[in-house]
């Protein structure tokens, strides 16, 4: 796995064992911030020879929090989306992401999609991060080739999720 990424679970484990609040997801976002700057860990895991737009690093057995290497090559904007029963934590490597965060207006129902509307803009530029609670709505937006870290609080693979519209 590697001694960078080894230590870092190591960490994001205890301190999301001792709390998984919003107080230990900014604890995670400060001890992602500086392996986002580590030259050894972007190498092995985000480096040029990379391309995965989605790989598990790491999925603790115990918590069942992922650690996830993104690779987009080009722009790319995602819809407005909260993380259903999870929380995320988006990290910064390469190039920059313009994450909206959400007001919901109206609640998704069957089939048909909920109502939002843009409350904050934020741009993640490299060694930055920024974590999303359970239920916060957002939608990041990528102008070109960008890199990152996401911490999901479970492995999002399998998960039905709501969807939603700007209002």
């Amino acid at each position: 796995m590697g001694a960078v990424l080894d230590q870092f679970a190591a960490d994001c484990h205890d301190i999301l064992k001792d709390d998984s609040g919003r107080d230990g997801l900014e604890q995670v976002c400060k001890k992602l911030e500086k392996v986002l700057v580590d030259e050894e860990f972007i190498e092995e895991h985000l480096g040029p020879d990379q391309n995965s737009r989605r790989k598990i690093l790491y999925e603790d057995p115990e918590l069942g929090f992922c650690i996830i290497a993104h690779v987009y090559p080009s722009a790319k904007e995602g819809p407005p989306h909260d993380h259903g029963p999870s929380w995320a934590i988006y990290g910064q490597v390469k190039g920059a992401t313009e994450m909206t965060e959400y007001r919901l207006v109206e609640k998704p129902d069957g089939d048909r999609p909920g109502k939002v509307e843009p409350v904050k803009t934020s741009v993640l530029t490299p060694g930055m991060a920024l974590a999303y609670d359970v239920g916060e709505l957002h939608s990041p937006k990528r102008e070109g080739e960008t890199r990152l870290i996401r911490i999901e609080g479970a492995n999002m693979d399998n998960i039905k999720r709501d969807r939603y519209e700007v209002a």
